[in-house]
């Protein structure tokens, strides 16, 4: 019998963040069928410089919904303000809630080590909400998991506390131009907003063919340099031959705050991955699995 579709819950800090992190996985697991939904904690309405405010929480979940379209995800936008997400009681429970309804195989979010306030806080929103979970009592009127789904952490350049060290790696050669795709529609972002910030609004050029083409090159050079920087995971994934031309990837760590990642995990999650690195992949557990039996767990 044919296991059932996986159900994959992406969750962001800003509509675009699980977009540019996980897009390309993202469009592997939507081509076999499972499904995924992409989550931004923020409306964005910070994230440009001459429309903020409710136009631009109109504008930018329309451009979240045109990119899950692409790959055939879904994108929720929720309600709290762009700049201002904090770990508060009610925003943990909402976080709870979230992940309950849509009873995830697997979540992927933001490290809690990162630039940006969102992103720290959206990371640890998750990690605190993982236990609980499980806790009938808590926030009873959405039912409990049996267990902590699988959660792993978007790759960073942060080194402190410590450094990203990937546990998953996917080749997104073959779906890069999907990814562009989806970023693509995000037109407040990756042609208005970000260059401003950045302070090359000038070199956006003109035309849907030709900013297509200019985003496709930022983004290549942005996530090329993730395959070299870990080609040793790269090839143990994929073997010597594919793995040393593989030029595109997207890199995930596992946290330990979720269910273990064990071979049988690896090769259900992501049925994609060639058989040998998901049948020999290593163990990775939370912590509390070394302790000693009779250990309580709080």
């Amino acid at each position: 019998m044919a296991n059932p579709p996986l159900s994959i819950l992406i969750i962001g800090a800003h509509p675009d963040d699980a977009d540019i992190k996980a897009g390309g996985t993202a469009a592997h697991w939507c081509a076999g069928g499972h499904k995924v939904r992409l989550v931004s904690l923020t409306d964005g309405r910070a994230g440009h410089h001459a429309m903020p405010g409710p136009a631009l929480v109109k504008r930018r979940r329309a451009e979240a919904t045109a990119a899950a379209a692409v790959i055939g995800a879904t994108y929720d936008i929720l309600a709290h303000h762009d700049g201002e997400l904090d770990d508060r009681l009610e925003n943990r429970r909402e976080v709870i809630r979230l992940i309950r309804s849509a009873r995830p195989d697997l979540i992927i979010t933001h490290r809690s080590n990162d630039y940006h306030p969102d992103h720290r806080f959206t990371g640890l929103l998750v990690q605190d909400a993982s236990y609980l979970l499980t806790v009938p009592s808590i926030c009873p009127e959405v039912p409990h998991l049996a267990a902590c789904p699988v959660i792993l952490h978007f790759s960073d350049a942060f080194t402190r506390p410590c450094r990203f060290e990937p546990d998953v790696v996917v080749d997104i050669d073959d779906v890069f131009d999907r990814v562009v795709d989806m970023l693509h529609r995000h037109e407040s972002q990756f042609y208005e907003w970000l260059p401003y910030n950045a302070g090359h609004p000038e070199q956006v050029p003109q035309g849907d063919v030709a900013r297509r083409a200019w985003l496709a090159g930022r983004i290549r050079e942005r996530i090329e340099p993730l395959a070299d920087r870990y080609r040793d995971a790269v090839v143990q994934t994929y073997g010597e031959d594919r793995g040393a031309k593989v030029r595109l990837i997207e890199a995930f760590e596992v946290s330990e705050y979720g269910a273990p990642l064990d071979a049988a995990a690896r090769a259900r999650l992501f049925p994609f991955l060639p058989h040998d690195a998901r049948a020999d992949s290593t163990v990775v557990t939370r912590k509390w699995a070394d302790e000693p039996a009779g250990v309580d767990r709080p």
